[in-house]
């Protein structure tokens, strides 16, 4: 399937200058989600993790549906101040601004193999902060899964340690 062909460009948004990728279409497809989670599945094993990870908010739906279809839990990394209870948060930088995330401290267990999902790889900014927080509560991160990756922006350097699959390059 030409994922590509699917996913929409918006021009200037979030603001002037930027081409943002969005998968919405993907998501609006229930043959694009087959699809997708059908790939991340031949990349993953079941047996390489032990519950899903998914990063505010377009990581939430591919985490969930990855989850499913291995019989896995599925926790959500958000922005500061959006979950209950006791939390961990990090402070890093985007491409547009500073900003904060947070995981629950009891969503993983100590050693817990975690597989971490997101739309979009671009600076690695966010992606190293999610593995940095599920590793300050105990997990041990086995991979990242990505719909797109933007290898101009060189994310994938900050995040060499982990593995980390792409669908879509551009």
């Amino acid at each position: 399937m030409n994922l590509k062909a699917i996913i929409d460009e918006i021009h200037d948004f979030p603001k002037k200058g930027i081409l943002f990728r969005d998968i919405s279409p993907l998501l609006r497809n229930p043959s694009a989600i087959s699809y997708m989670v059908d790939e991340f599945a031949k990349r993953f094993h079941p047996k390489d993790f032990d519950i899903v990870a998914g990063i505010e908010s377009r990581g939430f739906p591919l985490a969930l549906a990855v989850g499913i279809r291995h019989n896995k839990g599925m926790i959500m990394i958000r922005k500061q101040g959006k979950l209950p209870g006791k939390t961990k948060s990090l402070s890093y930088s985007t491409e547009y601004s500073k900003t904060s995330m947070e995981i629950q401290t009891s969503s993983v267990k100590q050693g817990q193999k975690v597989l971490i999902c997101d739309d979009l790889l671009a600076t690695g900014g966010t992606a190293k902060t999610a593995a940095r927080l599920i590793e300050k509560i105990g997990g041990k991160i086995t991979g990242f899964a990505f719909i797109i990756e933007l290898t101009n922006l060189r994310g994938s350097k900050k995040i060499s340690n982990y593995k980390h699959e792409s669908l879509v390059k551009y």
